[in-house]
């Protein structure tokens, strides 16, 4: 019995433990885009892969603005494919109202967000906001 008294705590305490989130997941501030716009991005997991929503947008002198992307989801489906790149995603491109095949990679604090139509790709690298 004193055996058990020791390890059901410990079973108990993992159990309650939060798995540990990818690198990746939080909040990231992106480059400004053709309307010289930047946009807070909130990443998550979404079931065994990431998806990223837009939070907040922002003018050139830092004040929020509303657009019709704010609350949408900006990429989905992103998985992690090791040593801090995820790929096999889909991503929205609402200036261009496309959709392009997503691909992330994770250095730091930076994370350079690319999406691919065809032949052409384009992307930004965000920076996390802290």
């Amino acid at each position: 019995m004193p055996r058990f008294r020791l390890f059901l705590p410990l079973v108990l305490g993992s159990l309650a433990a939060p798995a540990l989130a990818d690198p990746a997941v939080g909040l990231w501030r992106t480059e400004p885009d053709r309307k010289n716009l930047t946009s807070l991005i909130r990443i998550d997991t979404c079931g065994a892969a990431l998806c990223g929503t837009v939070l907040k947008a922002f003018d050139p002198q830092g004040r929020e603005v509303q657009t019709a992307n704010v609350g949408k989801r900006l990429f989905w489906d992103l998985k992690p494919a090791g040593s801090g790149n995820y790929a096999g995603g889909t991503v929205h491109v609402p200036l261009l109202n496309v959709q392009a095949n997503a691909k992330a990679e994770l250095s730091g604090n930076r994370l350079r967000v690319t999406g691919c139509k065809g032949l052409v790709c384009d992307g930004q690298t965000w920076v996390r906001a802290h």
